[in-house]
């Protein structure tokens, strides 16, 4: 595994500067402000996730006004109680991603917020150096979280951490980190422990660790 000035130095080579590759990391938030995030955000976060996977985002954002009305601003109490004919009609209203299993995904969460309220300050005292663990409370505790949708969803709502994009696991793959892919529960402790090292090397955030990795990978 190199160190991460060395991996650094790759991805300014490829992109001008390290000012250049470090100014397109996504931005942080306190513990204070991601506490402060109300769970409806939470859950439209969670929301806008779901629907985008498999598809074009641009489609979901075309569409999000509708969303959030035809979910009641995804209050989660709200949310929790979309069954039965309420349930059927969203199915086929035009408003929304009409895929049934994303729709009972999003309640679901709902009930869980609605049962388990505070989301913001769960992830806010979730320490960075176990990233890995919060993605996996999410995937356990919330409907169709897997993958990078957790993470993604983490990332926009300003979490420190990192994103498991294909160039990124390209680069853990190079430094030796992981063989594959990074899915099992051996792997992603791996990765952790490779950017709580190059974290500690270089007093970055995670975040910016993250978009180093993928930024130094030739993605032609």
């Amino acid at each position: 595994m190199r160190a991460f000035a060395e991996i650094l130095a790759i991805a300014a080579a490829r992109k001008g500067s390290a000012e250049a590759v470090l100014a397109g990391a996504a931005p942080v938030k306190s513990a204070a402000e991601l506490a402060a995030i109300p769970d409806d955000r939470w859950l439209a976060q969670m929301a806008k996730g779901i629907f985008q996977a498999g598809i074009s985002w641009s489609v979901v954002e075309a569409k999000w006004p509708g969303i959030e009305a035809a979910f009641h601003g995804f209050a989660p109490g709200r949310v929790a109680l979309i069954e039965g004919d309420e349930l059927d009609a969203l199915l086929s209203d035009p408003r929304v991603i009409r895929s049934g299993a994303k729709i009972v995904a999003i309640r679901d969460n709902g009930v869980e917020l609605a049962a388990n309220p505070g989301l913001g300050r769960r992830v806010a005292d979730w320490p960075a150096s176990d990233f890995a663990g919060l993605l996996a409370d999410l995937n356990a505790r919330f409907s169709r979280l897997g993958g990078n949708t957790g993470a993604y969803m983490l990332r926009f709502m300003g979490k420190e951490g990192f994103l498991l994009s294909r160039d990124v696991v390209a680069r853990l793959q190079e430094e030796g980190v992981i063989a594959g892919p990074a899915t099992s529960a051996k792997a992603l402790k791996a990765v952790q422990a490779a950017f709580n090292a190059w974290q500690a090397e270089s007093g970055l955030t995670l975040t910016q660790i993250s978009r180093v990795l993928a930024q130094s990978i030739d993605a032609g």
